[in-house]
């Protein structure tokens, strides 16, 4: 069983940045797609961007510039670093992996005010 655990969310002012954290258990890790989503109030889930086993990004237009996906197979671990943010970016922040089926951690709240 893969369970994820993501940190790094938290109050901040626009313009501003935060890195998020996620940690996967098991050890599937290096052979997965992982991918951070987000889901604001009142909409649904969307994708933010993805990181391949082989390290390919893909990103959202709204956050192409803005937002950096990496990961560290080390550490099972993959990061969103999120610079020049707008308040338009809060929203719970989930992390998911997905090799065969998909895992999703439990969010993380990004708010984004002054």
């Amino acid at each position: 069983q893969v369970q994820l655990v993501e940190s790094g969310g938290g109050l901040v002012q626009p313009g501003g940045s935060l890195r998020l954290s996620c940690v996967a258990s098991g050890n599937i890790f290096d052979f997965s797609v992982m991918s951070w989503y987000r889901q604001a109030p009142g909409k649904q889930r969307e994708l933010v961007a993805t990181i391949s086993s082989g390290r390919n990004t893909n990103y959202a237009d709204s956050v192409k510039g803005r937002f950096t996906i990496s990961r560290d197979n080390a550490k099972n671990t993959v990061y969103l670093q999120m610079n020049s943010l707008k308040p338009d970016d809060t929203a719970v922040y989930y992390c998911q992996l997905r090799r065969l089926q998909s895992y999703w951690g439990q969010g993380t709240q990004v708010t984004v005010s002054s």
